[in-house]
């Protein structure tokens, strides 16, 4: 299974779902793959490795064409990683929009997996259309859109549906779609009300398991750690465990 996980607004949790899901995954013994699809490279970052040298990043994957095989890095705990390398941001004036470009993620990861079946991989997207992103859309199996408990968020989940409906006719498939909601605060009413107005318009696509605003998963990224290594007993390592179960359990991982 794919998952790529995709908001184009940033500050609502990508990369933590990205990691945190990753360390869940290892911790049911089945390590995954992550790659880091944003220039920025926050997850490359976590993981400590973050390549000086585009040539061992993802970049070279799109401008030398190198397999992703060759880029894959060990993560102790999690599984593998792409990292990710600033150059990205080149990708969209480089290559332009066709369909060979758009595609070209999906084409890599049907060769990794025909090399190495059976393993789970997590995309972690950049926060705004382009090619990377579309890349990832294109390649996936599931898009996991991340949702801060706020009303701007809210905002930013519509502009998703609105692209996704665009790009539908072009991919001849609906792009399943799961919507987690971060950053929930059980004190605050605004958290209840993003959630329900959340279900209203997507019913069952909405996830029943949401995560904490937490410590620990806040401070986790900064030590270089998941949060099951940083505070295993915390809320923030029981919200992403129970993510896990449920995306295991509608069949989505």
């Amino acid at each position: 299974m794919r998952i790529a996980i995709f908001n184009q607004k940033g500050g609502v949790g990508k990369t933590t779902t990205a990691l945190n899901l990753g360390a869940a995954l290892h911790r049911a013994g089945t390590p995954p793959l992550l790659i880091d699809l944003d220039p920025q490279g926050h997850l490359s970052s976590i993981h400590g490795t973050l390549p000086t040298e585009a040539s061992r990043s993802l970049f070279a994957f799109y401008q030398d064409s190198r397999s992703l095989a060759e880029l894959e890095v060990e993560w102790e705990n999690i599984g593998q990683l792409i990292p990710a390398h600033q150059q990205l941001i080149k990708v969209d004036s480089i290559f332009g929009k066709g369909p060979a470009i758009l595609n070209k993620l999906r084409s890599g990861l049907d060769l990794l997996e025909s090399e190495k079946p059976q393993r789970t991989t997590i995309i972690d997207c950049c926060p705004y259309i382009g090619v990377l992103a579309l890349n990832a859309i294109f390649a996936c199996d599931r898009l996991l859109i991340p949702i801060s408990t706020d009303y701007l968020s809210l905002q930013a989940a519509e502009h998703i549906t609105r692209t996704l409906q665009v790009l539908e006719p072009v991919l001849k498939r609906r792009v399943e779609r799961r919507y987690l909601l971060t950053r929930f605060d059980r004190r605050r009413r605004m958290s209840d009300d993003v959630r329900n107005k959340l279900r209203e318009r997507y019913g069952s696509e909405v996830c029943d398991t949401v995560i904490s605003e937490n410590v620990a998963v806040a401070e986790s990224p900064s030590v270089n750690r998941d949060v099951f290594r940083h505070n295993a007993s915390s809320a923030g390592a029981h919200d992403y465990k129970a993510l896990l179960d449920e995306l295991q359990h509608k069949g989505d991982l």
